[in-house]
């Protein structure tokens, strides 16, 4: 049955579709690259079933001549919630170049996407992936090359957001998680607020833009753009003390509405009782993820020389 003339129950261009029959149309981020060897940079990655009944898997990449004791990063891919996964050739390719120069095991998270499954989904299928990790399991591309005394949680724009909350959930849990993490790597974060500052008081098109995404994929009981989970603010900064992790980078970028919520990220940090070290870092001239889409341009390999240098730092 073909789309034209059936009612559209949500729009969310030019990313996707609802009908009113349920029927969801995806019209973006819908390519999947498989996991294999990437010849470009000698990096091999393999897909790793997390959890059977909810369908979580990962993607495991391991560099050339890999050793024993590298560090481990765990990314969550971005995509406001209802985009994209660990196949997305952008960030399949992104992630072969980041562990290549940066000599690390990384597990890229294949977490549940709204609308078909609305938040906490993301959440929760997060926080198992760090269970699965926490427990070593089986894996022996984990067990035989990484150091489980420096983990790292990264992502980029929704995913730098659950790495926010997977590090205030590691510090909170019960029973504890079991895994030292040492730092967050979060680039464009996407964070909110139903009130604009910075960048957004004047680009009222991609506010609105922004609040309709956080709309569309947060139960409208969560407390809309104010809802804890999209704005770590609304109830000050006492939260971040909560953060299990020594050191954070942000990293913004100069044409991103996102900016200026990274920014006030990184501010709230220093000024939080938390007492770790945060860094942040702005690209000039560039819009949201931007590292992605070309990853060997000048910028996306002098912003890889700084993860690599913020992860390394004590090697």
């Amino acid at each position: 049955m073909g789309t034209e003339g059936r009612e559209i129950s949500h729009d969310v261009p030019p990313y996707l579709r609802v009908y009113a029959d349920g029927t969801i149309e995806r019209l973006a981020a819908t390519e999947f690259a498989p996991a294999a060897f990437d010849p470009a940079t000698s990096v091999t990655s393999k897909d790793v079933v997390i959890d059977p009944d909810t369908g979580v898997f990962a993607r495991i990449y391991r560099p050339a001549n890999a050793g024993k004791n590298l560090p481990l990063v765990v990314y969550f891919h971005g995509g406001a919630f209802f985009l994209s996964s660990v196949g997305d050739p952008n960030y399949h390719g992104f992630l072969n170049v980041l562990v290549a120069k940066v000599n690390v095991v990384l597990v890229s998270v294949n977490y549940r996407k709204a609308p078909e499954h609305p938040l906490p989904a993301a959440y929760d299928d997060s926080w198992a992936a760090l269970q699965w990790i926490a427990g070593k399991g089986t894996e022996d591309w984990l067990i035989n090359s990484v150091d489980f005394s420096r983990v790292f949680l990264a992502g980029d724009s929704a995913g730098a957001n659950i790495s926010h909350h997977m590090a205030i959930k590691a510090r909170k849990s019960d029973p504890v998680l079991g895994l030292k993490l040492e730092g967050i790597i979060m680039i464009h974060p996407y964070f909110w607020g139903e009130n604009p500052i910075g960048i957004e008081v004047e680009d009222k098109v991609r506010k609105a833009m922004v609040d309709k995404w956080w709309e569309f994929v947060c139960p409208s009981n969560q407390g809309g753009q104010d809802s804890s989970l999209i704005n770590p603010f609304v109830n000050g900064v006492s939260a971040l003390a909560d953060l299990a992790c020594e050191r954070i980078i942000v990293c913004v970028a100069g044409k991103d509405i996102l900016r200026d919520r990274g920014k006030l990220y990184y501010e709230s940090l220093v000024k939080s009782k938390w007492g770790g070290k945060a860094e942040i870092i702005e690209t000039e001239e560039e819009d949201h993820v931007f590292h992605i889409f070309d990853p060997y341009s000048d910028k996306a390999v002098l912003l890889v020389k700084r993860l690599n240098g913020f992860i390394n730092q004590n090697c």
